[in-house]
């Protein structure tokens, strides 16, 4: 986001980065921190359905003990939060510290509690993939509203161009991941109904999942052309958005409609980590758009 969209746009417009390379950097280690802190307690407390779901990647109490693994969550999430903090009081928005406690808090609370109720856990996962991208805003946009706030008030201009892009890629983060999270809930409908969890497999039936799960990425694959048509408009947009994406959502499609058993929704949950790196690889059409616009 900050290289691929953040910076040719300020190039366009003749401005530069007023968040430096280190805390940028500071800024990713406290967000993978974060995401560490979120998976290493969720394996904790997920050890006894994991056994039955997914035996052979089952760590805690194999790899590494269960203290040890608590030790790394609380770890990892104080290093997040007092990196966070930093980073907050360095642009002088030390209100922004608050959001690592928040996701941390969050994290937690998805492991003990929300994910074994109805769509909850699978909205709270999709909901902080979401705002990974908005992180890049979050901390990039406030420092160039203080650098340039007199050329922004005299030109009648803001940084919203950069919030759209933003938040383009924090929907589709958003919405694939969603796709996915229903996905695995159907491939460990076994595990979880033995430890009584209410996912929506469980809940409404396989059958009733399928038909949310192709609205989804019929909604999703309809958005991405709205967005071009009203956004976008030129012909490699148009080709990777075809090739890289629609046609690999309809072929997701096909394979959830015709699943039956789990290897097959796995084969469809790898598949949507496909659609979702390419949907990233996008940054890439975007960055070379935008260097022709500087050219």
């Amino acid at each position: 986001m900050r290289w691929a969209v953040v910076a040719p746009i300020l190039r366009v417009n003749n401005f530069e980065f007023q968040f430096s390379e280190f805390h940028f950097f500071l800024l990713v280690k406290a967000t993978v921190f974060l995401a560490a802190a979120g998976y290493v307690i969720n394996d904790y407390f997920d050890t006894k359905t994991d056994l039955l779901n997914r035996p052979k990647n089952v760590i805690v109490g194999r790899s590494i003990s269960r203290r040890a693994a608590m030790i790394s969550h609380s770890v990892f999430n104080i290093l997040a939060i007092l990196i966070g903090f930093y980073i907050a009081y360095s642009i002088h928005l030390i209100e922004l510290g608050f959001v690592f406690i928040l996701v941390a808090g969050i994290l937690w609370y998805y492991s003990t509690s929300y994910k074994r109720q109805f769509l909850i856990g699978n909205l709270i996962v999709a909901l902080l993939t979401g705002m990974v991208p908005f992180m890049v805003a979050l901390f990039e946009i406030p420092p160039l509203n203080v650098a340039y706030r007199d050329i922004l008030l005299q030109s009648h201009s803001n940084f919203n161009v950069i919030f759209l892009w933003v938040a383009a890629f924090a929907y589709f983060a958003f919405i694939t991941t969603l796709i996915r999270e229903i996905i695995k809930d159907i491939e460990d409908l076994e595990g979880d109904n033995a430890y009584g969890r209410n996912t929506l497999p469980i809940a409404w039936g396989i059958k009733n999942t399928k038909i949310v799960l192709v609205i989804l990425i019929l909604f999703t694959a309809i958005s991405l052309y709205y967005i071009y048509f009203t956004r976008l408009h030129d012909a490699l947009s148009f080709w990777y958005l075809t090739v890289a994406l629609i046609m690999p959502f309809l072929f997701l499609i096909y394979r959830i409609v015709i699943a039956e058993k789990t290897a097959d929704y796995h084969f469809a949950s790898k598949l949507t980590k496909f659609i979702m790196l390419f949907g990233i690889l996008y940054l890439l059409v975007a960055n070379y758009q935008w260097y022709q616009l500087a050219q």
